[in-house]
């Protein structure tokens, strides 16, 4: 199999491994909170269970980022990962008690870890020109599970049988489906993912230009003429070229044409962490306003989702199936979010691109603000400000998730770019910790807790607005020493 079709698969594969992320979220976020209800769990139980999942991510993250730089490998790390979400997804499906089902989410929560690996993977295997445009890709994959998710939950809670001891019913069978997907998704990682480099590119290339160059001395040798009458009609230093292989022919000599030189591969043995400094990589002024941007808008996201499904309880008597439709919809607008990002991306620079996010952030919140935390007015009238509430907090998300991520993979050392991902995927994990403890505990007093996530946003929108000059990619240029710096 040639490299470029080790490539696709590997590509299709890492797009696999975040759809099933995404419907993993859109199974079990609907049925969740009438699961521990089952269960006597007192409401804050929700919170914590949405928070397990982030916190073992938080504390995986950085040390998967740190392997793979160090092994400039992927696939066993994702397998290895993967091993957790088989068993925390078993464990989601037993069921017995609340705090089973909240060590379910913990275990599972691991294999979320693998993910920096894979953003490190993406960055140093990508053009810079080109990473938001894959970037993009790879979270509308996510976000098509968020869509696909809903369209299983309409089956799975059509489920009420027994198998052994365990019962499968509608809030148990979402654990024993995805369980059943990521033992699946080992053996596509096994036969379908290649660890590959930049310097497996050039090779590749090199070898094209090898062939080229000995097919045509096979072709000089069976006596095909060495001037064609196009090449006489040529610039004169093709003319030269040619009759200059033509005297080297007629001496005897036989000229190898040398294919360009690859690229000198990196000292394997040279840790990437030399000369590293934590202080010096993540405390400039543009690093912290992008990580700030990974907190904030993922805080202000998960307080609202979690807020939803009691909420809609609350006010319109939702159901499973009601809360699976609406993740559906919401899918399709993200899915549609990221296209249109997508396009963007190649036509405005990151910042332009984050900015134009902040702004839907904004008046998401606003609104929120005004119309949710007291709602007013008959049934319509109350989902119908609902309807445009989520709408814009969902409108939002494309927008700030992907300029942050590539922002962020260019004015970190590619060298490093694992730990780095990690570091910043642990800062939005901590944010999803927080976001629903913080939206669990205030579900009776709105005001209190959207007025918190107004105010880190506006304090998100100044630092962006002072620090707005700084958010590009830095200039590289080429030392005396012939090595690469940065400006």
């Amino acid at each position: 199999m040639d490299h470029r079709h080790k490539r696709r698969l590997t590509f299709f594969t890492i797009g696999l491994i975040f759809l099933l992320s995404g419907i993993e979220y859109a199974v079990i976020l609907p049925t969740i909170w009438r699961y521990l209800q089952t269960l006597d769990a007192a409401p804050y139980f929700l919170g914590l269970s949405l928070s397990a999942f982030s916190f073992s991510g938080l504390l995986t993250g950085p040390l998967f980022g740190h392997w793979s730089d160090r092994t400039l490998s992927t696939k066993k790390i994702i397998l290895f990962a993967n091993v957790f979400e088989i068993i925390g997804n078993f464990m989601y499906f037993m069921g017995y008690s609340k705090w089973l089902l909240l060590c379910s989410r913990l275990v599972a929560g691991i294999g979320t870890g693998a993910g920096s690996s894979i953003f490190g993977f993406l960055t140093r295997n990508t053009a810079p020109e080109d990473r938001s445009t894959v970037f993009a890709a790879v979270m509308a994959c996510r976000q098509a599970g968020l869509l696909i998710g809903p369209a299983f939950n309409i089956f799975l809670r059509l489920c009420n049988f027994q198998v052994g001891p365990f019962t499968v019913n509608k809030y148990t069978s979402p654990g024993l489906f995805m369980c059943l997907l990521w033992i699946l998704l080992q053996f596509v990682v096994l036969f379908m993912y290649w660890d590959f480099t930049p310097q497996d590119d050039g090779h590749q290339r090199n070898g094209v230009v090898q062939e080229e160059v000995e097919q045509e001395e096979e072709e000089n040798e069976e006596g095909k003429p060495l001037v064609g009458p196009n090449e006489l009609t040529g610039s004169y230093g093709t003319v030269t070229s040619v009759q200059s292989r033509a005297s080297s022919k007629a001496n005897g000599d036989v000229t190898h044409v040398s294919p360009p030189p690859s690229p000198p591969p990196e000292d394997v043995s040279s840790s990437p962490f030399k000369n590293f400094s934590a202080s010096r990589e993540f405390l400039r002024e543009e690093v912290v306003v992008l990580l700030a941007a990974q907190f904030i808008t993922l805080f202000n996201q998960t307080a609202l989702e979690t807020m939803v499904t009691p909420l809609t309880q609350k006010f319109f008597n939702f159901g499973e199936l009601e809360n699976s439709i609406m993740y559906c919809i919401c899918g399709i607008e993200v899915i549609a979010g990221f296209l249109f990002v997508r396009w963007l991306s190649k036509r405005v620079a990151e910042r332009v691109v984050l900015a134009i996010g902040l702004i839907l952030c904004n008046i998401s919140c606003v609104w929120c603000l005004i119309f949710l935390a007291n709602p007013q007015g008959g049934f319509a009238w109350q989902l119908a400000e609902f309807i445009i509430g989520v709408f814009l907090q969902v409108l939002g998300l494309p927008f700030v998730a992907v300029a942050q991520v590539s922002l962020f993979s260019k004015i970190t050392s590619q060298k490093t770019q694992g730990f780095s991902q990690g570091i910043r995927r642990s800062v939005g994990g901590l944010a999803t910790i927080l976001g629903p403890l913080w939206a669990g505990g205030l579900t009776s007093d709105l005001y209190v807790m959207m007025g918190l996530m107004m105010g880190l946003l506006a304090i998100l929108t100044i630092m962006m607005v002072v620090s707005y000059e700084r958010l590009v990619e830095p200039v590289t240029v080429d030392s005396p020493t012939g090595t690469e710096s940065e400006d």
